[in-house]
């Protein structure tokens, strides 16, 4: 990335401001803005998230927000309620008291002397999530919002829940919260009540899986802040990003068709990261796309390209299988509207161990299979962060288990830009069972990349919110949406789907193992095809070179620890999938404090018992400066039977070596037909 170090406009920075909201609670931000704001207001853009602006987001924030203040923007990091400095507590995500929050927020920033009464939002993840939430209460001052990795689906598509299936990331994500919501503010901020603030939140604390858990279908809980529910209550342009090999890429699809506002569209290769870190890259000049879109819609500056693609996508060209990869070789494609004219629907009949041409004669076949509980052990995220590497790896080693079909050997490329959808006529021998899906690249060595998939509880095949028991035995139609991609698969490949019965550890197995005979005749494989000939609609250098303000000092003071291993024991069976992720300890330069963070992540299981699974999170963060050291532990084990999920949890805090609080949670929630 390009370190820029003149920019157009002077900026001044208020480390540490005070946004007071409706009930009294304060919010803390940091503010970049133009020196030349105090005479000549500019708009205002705000990121509004819980991870804390002091440090363990700072190196990223100063990265952006000061060059966008530098282009003449007055530039707002806040910490949500009860995260960072601010007051109060943080007890579950994207709850009205925060959406109202920031909607008090935004109105403090257009009253502000520095501010032109206009306000945009920006965010990834979290951030995303609050900016696009937001637009859809209306707040006045509300120009426009740039959103990354985001959803518009809250169970549908998030780490929760996936169709239905509960996600394993869904326990890794509590352990995230459990670990963030429980941090101190800083002494050298907020004084002598760091103590006191820091209590409120260890004694609100609670492990957030328990209360996802108890909604295991599509009901109020997930609807509230679901956008979906009404796109019509957006009102601003939305410009929307995110990368293929993340877990949110379809939102962007769905805004583009669903939205009836200005709208553009952008789908790298990139993991969980904003564009201008992408990686894998190529990662592109995100921040002066952002500053293009806030001068159109909060300035009113006309664009310099007023008829650019609504949709750009970077088509991958095929790869080996590796769970990680620096740069991923393709070209950006964009397309005029969204759904695109220039995608067709090649739907393909299956027959034994055969994806046969489009247009062919169905095949009357019966097949059946019965997965082993090992099989995806080598499935990678479902939300990939890149570190450590955490993509699929050969799916050769996952498919023994699977029922597989695959293409003739391709004679000429094709390309696929979309969702592919399968359609099965399927029965099962149990009232509850899933299907997982995956579409892969065959090399003519045999090696398979993963290319997309999709999970389908099939107790919710009719309805997400009414769910109903399977009658086994009995032949139900069923369709499967795999996640959208953009890839191109060459001549010479072969295209394999490939069907199991689980897909443990991405996602938990059902009650029991489950025996799926899938009837040929009325299955088959839609692809989503772009001719290669089809125009691309963009031309020249596309993007430009990612480029940033200079990034705050950090220094090193112990080293990182990435791992991601998949261990058997040829004795007793048992197996696990052990991943750590550790940063070291870091010091922030510009607060001299010293941060350490550590996370171990174990899913096991043992055999084929389906009622072994076993996830565990366990997270420590430590802060230091002079004499001051406080340190927090937590821990999630979620265990299962056939009828119930078991959860027990623990948190401590320290103070030096002095142990403040221990709290402990257990809770068995009963399975919702998962």
């Amino acid at each position: 990335m390009r370190v820029v170090t003149s920019l157009p406009h002077a900026v001044t920075e208020d480390e540490h401001v005070w946004i007071p909201v409706a009930d009294g609670t304060r919010l803390a931000a940091r503010i970049w803005r133009p020196v030349s704001s105090d005479d000549e207001p500019v708009p205002a853009i705000c990121e509004y998230i819980p991870y804390r602006k002091r440090d363990l987001t700072s190196v990223r924030d100063s990265i952006a927000h000061p060059y966008l203040a530098g282009h003449g923007y007055a530039c707002v990091r806040v910490d949500i309620r009860g995260s960072g400095e601010s007051e109060g507590v943080l007890t579950d995500e994207y709850l009205e008291q925060e959406q109202r929050d920031a909607e008090d927020v935004l109105a403090w920033l257009a009253e502000q002397p520095w501010c032109d009464g206009t306000t945009g939002m920006m965010g990834i993840s979290w951030g995303g999530f609050a900016a696009l939430q937001v637009a859809a209460r209306k707040p006045p001052s509300l120009g426009a919002i740039c959103i990354a990795s985001f959803t518009d689906d809250r169970f549908a598509d998030d780490m929760h829940y996936m169709r239905g299936c509960l996600l394993s990331d869904n326990l890794a994500e509590s352990g995230t919260m459990f670990a963030y919501s429980t941090c101190p503010p800083d002494p050298a901020l907020v004084g002598e009540r760091w103590r006191d603030l820091w209590f409120e939140r260890l004694d609100a604390a609670r492990p957030w899986v328990a209360e996802w858990l108890r909604h295991q279908r599509r009901d109020d809980y997930w609807r509230h802040a679901s956008v979906c529910e009404d796109y019509t209550a957006v009102q601003v342009p939305v410009f929307a990003s995110c990368g293929w090999a993340d877990g949110y890429s379809n939102a962007v699809l769905r805004l583009m068709a669903g939205l009836d506002v200005p709208r553009k569209g952008l789908i790298g290769p990139w993991s969980h990261k904003y564009p201008h870190l992408g990686v894998p890259g190529p990662a592109i000049g995100y921040l002066q796309e952002v500053v293009r879109w806030f001068d159109r819609w909060l300035k009113g500056v006309a664009p310099d390209e007023p008829d650019e693609p609504v949709l750009r996508t970077w088509m991958q060209d095929s790869v080996p299988p590796s769970t990680s990869y620096e740069q991923r070789p393709g070209r950006w494609v964009g397309e005029p509207a969204w759904p695109s004219k220039n995608i067709r629907e090649d739907v393909h009949p299956l027959a034994p161990n055969r994806i046969v041409p489009k247009d062919s004669d169905p095949v009357d076949a019966v097949l059946s299979v019965e997965s082993p509980l090992s099989l995806g052990q080598f499935a990678g995220k479902w939300c990939s962060y890149n570190a450590p590497p955490d993509l699929p790896y050969d799916q050769r080693e996952e498919d023994g288990g699977a029922m597989v079909f695959e293409t003739d050997v391709l004679t000429e490329p094709c390309e696929i830009l979309g969702a592919p959808v399968v359609r099965l006529d399927v029965s099962v021998d149990r009232p509850v069972a899933t299907v997982a899906a995956r579409l892969s690249d065959v090399a003519e060595d045999g090696s398979a990349t993963r290319v997309t998939y999709g999970l389908l509880n099939l107790t919710h095949h009719e309805s997400h919110e009414e769910p109903g028991q399977l009658e086994p035995g009995r032949r139900y139609a069923v369709e499967i949406p795999l996640n959208g991609v953009a890839q191109a698969f060459p001549a010479g490949h072969r295209i394999r789907l490939s069907l199991s019965t689980s897909y443990w550890p991405l996602a938990w197995p059902p009650p029991e193992p489950v025996r799926m005979t899938v009837y040929t005749q009325g299955s088959s494989l839609a692809l989503p095809v772009r001719p290669v000939a089809a125009p691309d609609e963009v031309t020249g250098t596309v993007f430009d070179e990612p480029e940033g303000a200079p990034p705050l000092a950090t220094t090193r003071l112990t080293p990182s620890e990435y791992r991601w291993d998949v261990r058997r024991s040829m004795i007793d069976y048992s197996s696990s999938l052990d991943v750590v992720k550790d940063t070291g300890t870091i010091r922030y330069e510009d607060v001299d404090i010293e941060i350490g963070k550590r996370v171990c992540e174990r899913y096991s299981w043992t055999a084929d018992d389906f009622a072994s699974p076993r996830g565990e999170t366990r997270w420590t963060m430590t802060f230091a400066r002079g004499d001051w050291s406080v340190r927090v532990e937590t821990c999630q084990v979620l265990t299962c039977t056939r009828d119930e999920f078991v959860l027990h949890a623990r948190l401590d805090a320290f103070e030096g070596d002095r142990r403040v609080r221990s709290r402990n949670w257990d809770a068995a929630v009963p399975r919702d037909l998962v």
